[in-house]
């Protein structure tokens, strides 16, 4: 044993437990017993240990369960194949195996029911002879020579007789009139078959009668001879009958058998030389090898037991016993056995047929699940592009077929998914592009307070409101609401940015309808007919405190004074609808606490759980509410209100306001 063996073995050691271990060194010792029996050599507790190593073994079996089913049972295969072996095979071996048991049972029955109708039989011979021997005696016994003389057999009728008897049954022994010494069957006429004296075997035969001269018993004794085995007329093979004796106190030194109680040891044993079972007739033609007992009477009777028994074994062909069987029906015998043939013959090929089957139907559910399995392995790998090769129209089959579909839907996906993070990428880029567009920076101006929040519906907004500076004392302001959501508004907004920023600083002196008409018409060239904006601009001069605006299309603002709200709608249609459209702009005295607030209609909107807008007058009475705030606060507050109203954080639209505190 090398090194690695040795290791092999010490880290198996190590994963057991202390009754593994004591369980193993008790098999060990028991089989070292074992090995030292068969040499000679005698062990003490050699009993104990024996039953240790068997409640071991059994320990090991039940500690082997659990593995199993982690292991070998782990495999549908495996457990479908243990389900059938359990299910079908099984039952059939053991029926088949009750039947085989029945079959021998009945042979044996037959077996010894035809060597006991053999010794009858000759036993009726023997008592034939026995009776005309008495018949002789009774005719010939004269008061000179009476019936229970042995000088009666010498006479001439009798002498004969005798003669023929010996020829018959050689070495037969003839006794008369052995009054109290004889056996009876109980009917005073005598008895006839197997019995025992001087533990010899005899088959005998006693004959009774009255005659002139007196009663008349004859005694015939037939030594049991391998000879007069062979003799025996049946169908039987080897025969072999020991007589029993019983077993006498002291140390045991032959086999004992015990029966009804008494234990007996074996005596005189005779066996049959000629005799044999024959070739066999087909492949279940088997040898069937028996054993029964006899009754043998003893003579002269012994005070504590009137027979002894007689242990006959046999041999003999199950094809033998059949002829015998249906010998009682003629011809028929021969067409009941052909039945039986064809019958056993259609049986087995049924049952072979099920396995077959069996075994067909299990290795399809199991290529189908092992398939599935190995699917499952490469999907788990990542491995979506792995199909499984459907060889049947059943239900597996269509599992299979859902498999492949499902992993080619996840395919799809998947790759809806990469595309839908590719544009949630550009989406985030086209966001951070689109908070560039805003203002960093608020213009300053004496007597002028600025503040803007845009709230947008989805990652980027269609609305937009930018400040820019014009000049020393004036601020351009601007709100957009751009037609749709999402990344096409943002890119039109990028436009308009793009444009408003260019016309303004370019030109400083523009007036807001000039600026609007550019805008206007850039959007309308640069676009398609579907896009358009609504756009509100206006110019806060702080030296001359006037506001010029220009309102194209969008909801008008609200200019808040100390003697009102004013709706700022002068201006025109929305920018990108026509080419060319004449916008109107007007201009405003401003007050000292004037406040512009300029909105989207995302702020207008909102519904709440009863589908109720919040609307524009709503909006106006809470602008005026808070027209005394900050600019910042004032925007934070009304962008708060909308969204009390909603009741909701989720918005249906991008939500804007701009605060000017002017004056």
């Amino acid at each position: 044993m090398n090194a690695h063996s040795l290791r092999r073995l010490w880290v198996f050691l190590r994963r057991t437990t202390l009754l593994d271990r004591l369980a193993l060194i008790v098999i060990a010792a028991d089989i070292l017993w074992q090995i030292a029996s068969a040499r000679g050599i005698k062990l003490p507790y050699g009993g104990l240990l024996a039953f240790l190593g068997a409640v071991a073994v059994i320990y090991f079996v039940v500690r082997l369960i659990p593995w199993v089913r982690r292991n070998l049972m782990w495999r549908l295969r495996n457990r479908l194949i243990v389900a059938y072996l359990f299910i079908a095979v099984v039952p059939v071996v053991l029926l088949l195996s009750m039947a085989g048991l029945a079959s021998y049972l009945i042979y044996l029955q037959l077996g010894a029911h035809l060597l006991e109708d053999d010794l009858n039989d000759r036993a009726a011979m023997v008592m034939a002879s026995a009776e005309s021997l008495a018949d002789a005696i009774e005719k010939d016994a004269t008061p000179a020579i009476p019936p229970d003389s042995q000088k009666v057999l010498s006479l001439p009728g009798v002498a004969a007789l005798v003669g023929a008897t010996r020829a018959e049954f050689p070495n037969c022994r003839i006794l008369l009139n052995r009054e109290g010494q004889l056996p009876d069957e109980g009917t005073g006429r005598g008895y006839a078959g197997l019995s025992e004296q001087d533990e010899i075997l005899y088959i005998s035969a006693v004959a009774k009668q009255m005659g002139r001269q007196g009663p008349v018993q004859v005694l015939l004794e037939v030594p049991v001879t391998p000879a007069l085995l062979d003799t025996l007329s049946s169908e039987l093979g080897p025969v072999r009958l020991i007589l029993l004796e019983p077993a006498k106190p002291g140390p045991a030194g032959r086999i004992s058998i015990g029966i009804d109680n008494q234990v007996y040891v074996p005596g005189q044993e005779i066996s049959s030389r000629k005799r044999s079972v024959g070739s066999r007739a087909n492949f279940l033609d088997v040898r069937i090898n028996g054993a029964s007992t006899l009754k043998a009477v003893s003579i002269p009777p012994h005070a504590s037991m009137a027979t002894s028994p007689v242990l006959a074994s046999f041999a003999v062909r199950a094809s033998a016993i059949n002829r015998r069987l249906f010998r009682s029906v003629g011809a028929l015998g021969p067409i009941l056995i052909r039945i039986l043939e064809v019958v056993g013959f259609i049986f087995l090929a049924m049952e072979i047929a099920a396995l077959v089957t069996g075994i067909v139907l299990t290795r399809t559910i199991t290529r189908a699940v092992g398939d599935l399995y190995e699917a499952t392995l490469h999907v788990r790998r990542g491995d979506f592009s792995h199909r499984i090769r459907v060889h049947q129209q059943d239900q597996l089959g269509a599992l299979g077929e859902s498999f492949n579909e499902m992993t080619s839907s996840i395919t799809e996906l998947i790759e809806d998914q990469r595309q839908k993070q590719k544009l949630e990428n550009e989406i985030s880029i086209a966001r951070e592009v689109q908070e560039q567009l805003f203002p960093k920076e608020i213009p300053s101006l004496p007597a002028l307070d600025l503040a803007a929040i845009c709230r947008a519906a989805r990652t980027v907004s269609g609305d937009y409101y930018d400040f820019i500076r014009l000049g020393r004392s004036q601020v351009g302001m601007a709100l957009a609401d751009i037609s749709g959501k999402g990344i096409f508004a943002a890119l039109l907004m990028a436009s308009l940015q793009a444009s408003l920023r260019s016309q303004a600083t370019q030109d400083g002196n523009i007036s807001p309808a000039e600026l609007v008409a550019r805008i206007n018409r850039h959007i309308y060239l640069n676009t398609t007919d579907d896009r358009y904006a609504t756009f509100f601009y206006a110019v806060y001069d702080g030296d001359a405190k006037t506001l010029t605006y220009t309102n194209a299309g969008h909801l008008a603002p609200f200019f808040i004074t100390d003697s009102g709200c004013e709706e700022l709608s002068d201006g025109g249609t929305v920018v990108g609808l026509f080419e060319e459209f004449p916008y109107t702009q007007r201009t405003l005295h401003v007050k000292p606490g004037a406040v512009l607030v300029a909105f989207s209609d995302g702020l207008s909107e909102p519904e709440n759980v009863y589908g109720e807008e919040f609307g524009v007058a709503r909006l106006r009475e809470e602008a005026t509410r808070l027209r005394h705030l900050s600019a910042a606060k004032m925007a934070k507050g009304l962008i708060a209100v909308a969204e009390q109203w909603a009741g909701t954080a989720e918005q249906a639209d991008d939500m804007t306001v701009l605060v000017a505190r002017m004056g």
